[in-house]
């Protein structure tokens, strides 16, 4: 027991729980994308349920977008690298989000938008979307868009070179733009230079995930260094990468601060974490509430044209 005490009063680093390779998958009107996790069980990363990586430069493969559809009952985090995403909603919101700027929606009791993807002058289209899910007693709140452009958003650049847009959460002392998100995320856009080893603080309570976008690295547990195989991309890949590669996904287990070490080419990896909610799950596509019912309910009104709510019911 006493032995038990002593290393909880330590920092404890994360071992990685699981890896995995983000699939391709057919979303939207056809938009070619890849999905890391999302429908199925998502315990293991909750308060969060679905993440894609739309990345292309095939514009055929993404222009059709993502035309009207709902949502209630959770939050639609969209990070954008290249391109443009332009977006329009119920309410009467237009706009556009580019490289580097961030749309938070929280969708709350119901909210029907568009996201159409349009490319870079290459024709590179590059983004994430993370779905977050609300609380019971928020999941009929009303909606809310925060809108944060790059500018926006704080880069602190360690010693080393390591750099960290903040998107969301409080991390080395700065905050990010994003506030009054439920879950109290934190999201973050990590780069660590060639070589180099970076631990990084996370609270225990939380559960945590990177996501590699570029270059590679091992992601390090208490007893060294930790190769993490990942699945063989294609038929052409004889010998599957002993490191967390491109669009690769690793999900932590319990600790407080994380380690990698950087591969040749450097790595660059989106880390996010949150409270888990703990709270029953009733999911039918862009709909997320607690009980069957209250599913039923929503797929009801949108039938009978009463699914969105004016602010006075609110």
């Amino acid at each position: 027991m006493y032995a038990t005490l002593d290393k909880e009063a330590h920092l404890s680093i994360r071992p990685v729980k699981k890896l995995i390779k983000s699939k391709p998958t057919l979303e939207g009107a056809g938009v070619h994308l890849r999905r890391a996790f999302g429908f199925g069980n998502t315990s293991d990363f909750d308060p969060f349920l679905l993440f894609d990586d739309f990345r292309n430069d095939v514009p055929d493969d993404y222009l059709a977008g993502f035309p009207w559809h709902p949502h209630r009952g959770i939050e639609t985090i969209t990070y954008v690298l290249a391109g443009t995403v332009e977006h329009g909603d119920s309410m009467g919101n237009r706009g556009a989000i580019a490289a580097g700027d961030v749309q938070w929606m929280t969708a709350g009791r119901g909210i029907i938008h568009q996201e159409m993807p349009k490319g870079d002058q290459t024709g590179r289209m590059h983004g994430f979307q993370l779905w977050a899910n609300l609380p019971s007693s928020l999941k009929m709140t009303a909606p809310r868009y925060q809108e944060v452009k790059s500018a926006e958003i704080p880069l602190v650049t360690d010693d080393d070179g390591t750099g960290v847009r903040i998107v969301c959460g409080s991390f080395w002392g700065r905050r990010g733009p994003v506030d009054g998100i439920a879950a109290d995320p934190m999201y973050l856009d990590v780069s660590v230079p060639p070589g180099k080893r970076k631990v990084l603080p996370i609270e225990t309570t939380r559960h945590a995930f990177a996501y590699v976008f570029a270059g590679d690295g091992k992601f390090c547990n208490a007893s060294g260094p930790l190769a993490v195989p990942t699945e063989a991309v294609g038929w052409a890949d004889t010998t599957p990468p002993a490191e967390a590669g491109n669009r690769s996904l690793v999900l932590f287990d319990q600790g407080d601060e994380l380690t990698v070490q950087a591969g040749e080419e450097g790595i660059r990896f989106l880390l996010v974490s949150g409270k888990p909610l703990e709270e029953p799950v009733a999911w039918y596509g862009p709909i997320v509430m607690n009980t069957q019912e209250q599913l039923r309910e929503a797929f009801t009104e949108l039938e009978q044209g009463t699914f969105l709510k004016k602010a006075a019911q609110g």
